[in-house]
């Protein structure tokens, strides 16, 4: 059956075991709980289709999958490794040296970016290429995201205050290098789920702007 929300997922269900199904372009992932479920959707469309079985899946679309028989492991330490080096190429930019030392959060504490109207503008084009690397590698780094959004609000406009920040979130990937996602095989693994709202976040502004489950 198709996906309802996902048009390009499939599920197919027999008794307690169930077949997932995902197309990417000219990608498929299929996994199932049971193993003859996957022999035989692997030999049905090799019989069909032209197409080269890849085996186990350890890379795709940028993210490296370690499986394992405790669980799954999802991280992207080799773009993050490439995103490290630009970093430190960047820092020695035009712009100024800013200490390509690692550091163990994103942001300044209370940090506290704004448009920062009197502050000197910088290459707005090489702003928001970091912002898309680094937007890409949240994929499998969650503690990136915040950091990330609050200095893509700036791109129309960048400072080198709001480039300091971003080399800054480029430092802490570099002591960061090898975190990813985890999931355990473990049944007994337990949730624990969290939400906020920010209260005048936004510095300009005034105004709430951002909420998180």
């Amino acid at each position: 059956s198709k996906g309802a929300v996902d048009l390009t997922l499939f599920t197919r269900k027999a008794e307690n075991d169930f077949l997932l199904i995902q197309i990417y372009v000219d990608y498929i992932i299929f996994a199932s709980t049971n193993t003859d479920m996957c022999n035989e959707f692997a030999n049905s469309m090799t019989t069909k289709f032209k197409m080269s079985m890849m085996g186990q899946m350890s890379f795709f679309l940028g993210l490296q999958i370690s499986q394992s028989s405790r669980g799954i492991f999802i991280n992207q330490t080799k773009y993050a490794i490439s995103q490290s080096l630009r970093g430190i190429f960047i820092n020695q930019s035009e712009y100024g040296m800013l200490s390509s030392d690692s550091v163990d959060t994103p942001l300044v504490e209370k940090s506290k970016l704004d448009e920062d109207l009197q502050g000197k503008p910088v290459d707005a084009t090489l702003y928001r290429g970091m912002i898309g690397s680094l937007m890409y590698l949240t994929s499998s780094r969650p503690d990136l995201t915040y950091a990330v959004c609050l200095s893509a609000r700036y791109q129309a406009k960048p400072t080198k205050k709001h480039l300091n920040a971003e080399k800054r979130i480029f430092r802490y990937i570099k002591e960061t290098i090898n975190i990813g996602l985890w999931y355990s095989k473990d049944t007994d693994m337990s949730l624990t789920a969290y939400a906020d709202a920010d209260h005048a976040g936004c510095q300009d502004s005034r105004r709430s702007t951002s909420e998180s489950a």
